[in-house]
Order: C-alpha cells, then structure tokens, then sequence
C-alpha cells in the first residue's frame, strides 16, 4: 500500500497535467473533447478508486502468491525475458476480465463507471471502480502462475500495465498505420468506448489488440459510423459514487420487485442489461434507443461554480496527497477514517456540480466531522510535524466552504428554477 502511494504521487499530477494539455490541445485546434464538468467528474472518480486501493478496501478471495504456490510447474528468477511473460499474462488476464465485465449484470456494476462519460478524453480514463472491492483477478493468471512467474514480479509490473491504458482515450490521435495490428491504439478503444449497435461489445483488449482479432470480438473504426460514447442507461450525475453503485442498486429493486423466483437468483448472472419481464414493465428505466438523438447530461454551470468546484478539486488532491505521502506514520485506524474524508469530500462537492440542495448537507457533514478531528487530535493525522498552524488553516478553509457551497447551492437551485420554468 505505501509503495503504490508513493507512485502515485508521481503518477497524479502527470495525469493531471497530461488531461489539461488535451484540454488545452482541443481548444487550440476547435475540437474541445473535455467538459469541464465531467472531466471533474472524472478526475473525483479516480481520486476515490486510489485512495480505495492504497488503503486496501477489498478483499482477496484468491491470490496470486497462492495459486503461485499450489500450481507453478517450474520456477523463474527474475529476467528480463520474465517481466515480458508477466506483462502478456496480465494482459491475457486483463482482455478476460475485461470481457467477463461487459457480459454479466453483477460484473457490469463494477465497470460502468469506466463507461459512464458521454465523453471520450484522457479524463475519462480515470473512471475507475470502487465498487468492486471483491479481487478475482487471480484466476486469469493462471498461466503466470503455472510458468512460476514470481509475485514480485506482477506487483510491479500490474502498476504499468494499468498506466500504460491511459494514453488511448483520446479523439485526438487518429490511425496509426501497422501499429493498428497489434496494440490497442485510440481507434479500436474509440470502438469499446461507443454505443452505436456496430460498436457496442468490442474490442475488450487492454494493451494488445491481437486478443480480440483471436477471440472474435474485434471491430474496426468505420468513417461513415461516428462513435457516439457513454451507456445505454445514462447516468446523468456528476457524483462518482452514486455512479459506481447505481446498477447494482437496480439489480437489488430488480430481485426484489420480480415475482419470477428464477430471476431473483439468476438476474445478478444473466446478460448486461437483462431485467425480469414484470418487472421492467411496470418500472421502466430510460434507455436510450436512438444514440443519435438524445441529450447528454448536463447541470446549471456559472463561472462562480466552476471557480469553486477548481478550488475544492485542488483541495481534494492536496488531501489525498499528504495521505499518500504519509500513511505509513498515519497507520490504522486513522488511515481508514482519512478514507472515509476523501469519498465525503468527492460526494459533497460532486452533489453541488449536479445542483443538488442535498449537497449543503453533505458539505456541512464533511466540514463538521473535519473540524471535530481537528479538535479530537490536535492535530490533521500528524501534520503538526510540519507546522502547528496548519489545523488552524485548515479550519478556516472548512468554515469558508460551509459558506461558500451553501451559497453557491442556493444560487444554483434558482438557476434550476428558472430553466425548469422556462
């Protein structure tokens, strides 16, 4: 958990820098792909996902070092030639999941983050789940494990293997000759990422495209069919965590509702999408039906929100940061409380980006149970180690957002008003 915070701490800002460029690039050239809100959105969503990885919040049905140890047939020493094999299994695991996600209603819960943009961007690519917080990753490295690759080994290499899928989630970068042919280029994930009939179900690679050219679920890019992105069942929030929760909140009404004892049971493993018949007739869900004629999600923006949401982002990260920096000194229990800040902090500002008057309920919670630490500690989790004035900073930064989102919430439920009339 400390090691892979301290790559993050690399990784955050050279992904942050990386999405604004885009942003900046498409400006530049007249094709801006990033909405602000939602590449906010997005960059809240993977915010939540580290801080749920880095301080461990799932649980490990299979590991790896176990299967190592029941099945490796030979043992391996760590080579070059061996980093090579790990990094082909973990993309062989990878293209699996990846498909076993797209084809089962209960694996789908823990991916339609991924999916929910109606955006396709670097941004986009930070949507990551925390709903899944069950790891059976393992069993689709089955053949790492059978040729002895060592443990060490897929720990460091599992890390590249997820950065190096970020650089494709662009509209920016068009074919790229030959390479075509063996990677996932932007193109073929342009592909994943759409909802057009033609598209929707392909390309599951991650790193290597020639997976789906194997397996049958390849499609090429076509110029006449423009990929239009998002889910077929839109979201239409801001706030990542009610994102990564809502299918499967549909699938536990589902299994309730349904007369059909056959489909409590077997919903969770049917086909995405699948609802019981009674069910989905008597409580419809919007579907869209012709993906080049609905409306994308979009929520009241002023400049005075967009300032604010910037300013609580950059708080968000500078909290999540001195977290991973520092969560060895931290330690259990405090590291989990810290957690627990970090995703009250994303549910708040997020609720005040989709207009919500709950949102100044989430906010004054979060600032209230902040200010309460401060007080409880003496302290913000050890940093009085760097200087004995920051709680006080800190305190009047709680204060100042209590007042602030407020403001801004009730100055937005006007906006709303207004448009709702008009």
């Amino acid at each position: 958990m400390e090691q892979y915070g301290k790559i993050l701490l690399i990784a955050m800002p050279a992904f942050l820098l990386l999405v604004l460029f885009e942003k900046w690039y498409g400006w530049r050239k007249g094709k801006d792909t990033v909405n602000n809100m939602d590449m906010i959105s997005s960059l809240s969503s993977g915010v939540t996902n580290v801080t749920k990885d880095v301080i461990g919040v799932y649980f490990v049905i299979l590991s790896y070092p176990f299967l190592l140890r029941m099945l490796a047939l030979t043992h391996v020493s760590n080579t070059i030639a061996v980093y090579v094999i790990a990094f082909f299994a973990l993309d062989f695991a990878g293209y699996w999941v990846h498909r076993l996600q797209h084809s089962a209603n209960f694996f789908w819960n823990g991916h339609i983050v991924h999916h929910s943009s109606e955006e396709f961007n670097l941004a986009c690519a930070l949507r990551q789940s925390i709903s899944s917080i069950i790891k059976t990753f393992a069993i689709f490295l089955l053949p790492a494990a059978l040729l002895g690759v060592p443990a060490e080994v897929i720990t460091i290499v599992a890390p590249l293997h997820l950065f190096a899928q970020f650089w494709y989630h662009t509209q920016h970068i068009n074919r790229m000759g030959f390479l075509e042919k063996i990677i996932v280029t932007p193109s073929h994930h342009r592909v994943h990422h759409a909802i057009n009939p033609e598209y929707i179900d392909k390309n599951y690679g991650q790193i290597f495209i020639f997976w789906d050219k194997l397996f049958g679920t390849f499609q090429e890019e076509k110029k006449e069919v423009p990929a239009v992105y998002g889910i077929t069942r839109p979201v239409q929030t801001w706030n990542p965590i009610k994102i990564n929760f809502q299918h499967v909140w549909l699938l536990v009404k589902d299994a309730w509702r349904t007369k059909s004892w056959k489909d409590k049971f077997t919903l969770w493993f049917r086909h995405t999408g699948y609802r019981p018949a009674d069910v989905a007739a008597k409580y419809p869900v919007y579907k869209i039906e012709n993906v080049y004629d609905f409306k994308k999600y979009a929520s009241a923006e002023s400049k005075p929100l967009l300032v604010w949401i910037w300013i609580q982002l950059i708080m968000l990260l500078l909290f999540v940061s001195y977290l991973f920096a520092n969560i060895a000194s931290i330690g259990a229990p405090g590291i989990f409380i810290y957690g627990a800040f970090i995703f009250l902090f994303v549910y708040a500002f997020t609720e005040l980006m989709d207009g919500s008057r709950g949102a100044i309920f989430w906010e004054v919670l979060k600032n209230t149970i902040a200010i309460s630490l401060i007080f409880l500690m003496q302290d913000w989790f050890g940093v009085n180690k760097f200087s004995t004035v920051i709680p006080y900073i800190l305190i009047e930064y709680f204060a100042i957002s209590t007042f602030v989102t407020i403001w801004l919430a009730q100055k937005n439920g006007k906006t709303n008003k207004v448009q709702a009339t008009v």
